[in-house]
């Protein structure tokens, strides 16, 4: 597929809080044309962009993400945690954040990050939701996971759409896993990868994207080796170096 060489990691993470408007506007202004972001479930079912299982880190609240009810979810402060300047940034619900990718002309990479035991439920929800709001006539979203269970439901629910397995450590077996997922995209943890290991990937037929790079000389590096997405938090740094001769 045609992937950009840089995708925007929760938004613009460096500069703006992690999954929210406020960063998927900042990447677009910086010349982002992708972002990567996380979905998961509250309690009460809703698809809401959230990274972690508690709220604690990155909210005013607590308590797991699974046990609390999306109208509690929606009262909290998720942006003054990174600065006071974003104070009053609510998590998003994943259709308030496809509304805004589709107005800026963003295009979405989905991680699906579900609750222990919820890997089902949550990818039925976050499919039948992205299918239902995304426009027929752009290019599908990516929906990526490092669970195999969302990308068997999302093989079912959007056979036509591209799907990435995510890897925080590389498997031996990655070439059967892709495989049998059916997936287009190795996504991979950068510290992960060296040249050899890129062109093995690639050699099969399969796209590799880096995560998270912050560094630009390392992201020249990972895009020499054949790289085709770079995943970093600071998309407007990476961004600089795509221009310039690898």
């Amino acid at each position: 597929m045609n992937l950009p060489k840089v995708i925007g990691h929760r938004g613009a993470a460096a500069v703006a809080p992690e999954n929210s408007l406020a960063g998927f506007r900042l990447a677009k202004s910086v010349g982002a044309t992708w972002v990567e972001f996380d979905t998961q479930l509250s309690a009460d079912k809703r698809c809401i962009v959230f990274h972690d299982d508690k709220l604690d880190r990155t909210t005013n609240g607590s308590g797991s993400v699974d046990d609390t009810a999306y109208a509690d979810i929606r009262r909290l402060d998720a942006g003054a945690w990174f600065d006071p300047a974003f104070a009053g940034e609510p998590v998003p619900s994943l259709k308030e954040t496809l509304a805004l990718l589709v107005d800026c002309g963003l295009h979405p990479d989905i991680e699906i990050k579900p609750g222990e035991g919820r890997e089902t439920e949550t990818a039925r929800a976050v499919i039948k939701e992205a299918k239902a709001l995304w426009p027929a006539t752009a290019a599908p979203p990516l929906i990526t996971s490092i669970k195999h269970d969302c990308l068997r439901v999302a093989r079912e629910l959007a056979p036509d759409w591209p799907r990435g397995l995510i890897c925080f450590r590389f498997p031996k077996d990655w070439r059967a896993l892709l495989e049998q997922l059916d997936c287009n995209i190795c996504i991979c943890k950068h510290e992960r990868l060296s040249r050899r290991r890129v062109e093995e990937i690639t050699g099969a037929g399969y796209e590799v994207m880096a995560f998270t790079v912050n560094n630009p000389r390392r992201a020249a590096r990972l895009l020499s080796w054949g790289v085709s997405s770079i995943i970093t938090d600071a998309p407007e740094d990476i961004l600089a170096i795509t221009t310039q001769s690898l």
